[in-house]
């Protein structure tokens, strides 16, 4: 598989977020909003290119920039392309663009009336508005946006999440699960001893599908905080740590036994209650004079 990496900004005054519409280029995304930025040259280091886009196409330069997430996206028009995009949180001092040629419209809007049908896929994608599903199988790829989950009646909804205090060192693997509406049906966690946390992230993770079985779910949206984790899970890389080769071969036959498991990657402020409960466990077998939160 192909990958190429590109930088895209979020560019926000108060609420509003600017999106330029497509002058030119393929049929899937002319005449569709996006967030600025593009390719990443040779040599270039992406906050650079990041601003090169923003002077480029819009005529802005940025009053601040922070690195804001990394999504991976595979291209719906070749399946053999996956993109990497670094997205940016921008502030600008003002709220006037001048657009390239490459663009005829700029808008500033705000996320809950942005109209997904108004704009590109993989935009969609960054904003948060739709997540891509992929499967294995490469020629199955589509997008299911947010709405679309949160009208599902009879998908439960699992957080896990795995933490050690020093890298190896005391690790814990904890979830959560909650009804289809968001409601809490149970937390749990286990104490794993000395390990890695990233070896606690994939033990969290078992667990969880462990516990769903158990109570007879058999269709799970499973939320991680870890792009890692459901970047392999979704296939898109593969595991070369061997160590984690047993429970990754536990967890495909754990998975054989579900209807359905959906991975969606979430930002970890959206992780806090089994995050919490990691810590929480550790908490249990601190050592005096150890740190207080699990990495």
């Amino acid at each position: 598989m192909k990958q190429r990496t590109a930088v895209r900004a979020l560019v926000r005054r108060n609420d509003q977020t600017l999106l330029i519409r497509r002058a030119n280029g393929r049929a899937s995304i002319l005449g569709k909003f996006e967030l600025p930025g593009g390719k990443i040259e040779h040599g270039e280091q992406p906050e650079d290119a990041l601003r090169r886009y923003l002077v480029k196409d819009a005529g802005l330069a940025p009053v601040s920039v922070q690195l804001f997430d990394v999504i991976s996206y595979i291209d719906p028009d070749d399946h053999g392309l996956q993109y990497v995009f670094i997205v940016y949180l921008v502030t600008v001092d003002t709220a006037t663009v001048s657009l390239s040629e490459n663009y005829d419209k700029a808008i500033w809007q705000s996320k809950s009336k942005i109209q997904h049908r108004d704009i590109t896929e993989s935009s969609q994608v960054l904003l948060g508005l739709s997540e891509q599903n992929i499967s294995t199988d490469e020629s199955i790829i589509k997008t299911v946006t947010i709405d679309d989950i949160n009208t599902s009646n009879s998908r439960y909804i699992m957080y896990s999440d795995g933490g050690s205090r020093g890298n190896p060192g005391e690790s814990a693997a904890a979830y959560v699960l909650e009804n289809p509406d968001g409601t809490v049906i149970e937390k749990g966690g286990v104490f794993l001893g000395i390990t890695t946390s990233y070896q606690a992230e994939y033990q969290g993770l078992l667990l969880g599908l462990e516990r769903a079985l158990e109570l007879g779910y058999r269709r799970l949206e499973y939320r991680l905080d870890s792009l890692m984790v459901v970047n392999q899970m979704k296939g898109i890389y593969t595991i070369k740590n061997r160590e984690l080769w047993p429970i990754n071969e536990r967890i495909v036959d754990l998975l054989a036994q579900f209807e359905d498991v959906r991975f969606v990657h979430v930002r970890r402020e959206f992780n806090t209650l089994a995050d919490a409960e990691v810590n929480k466990i550790l908490d249990t077998h601190r050592k005096p004079g150890s740190s207080n939160s699990a990495s």
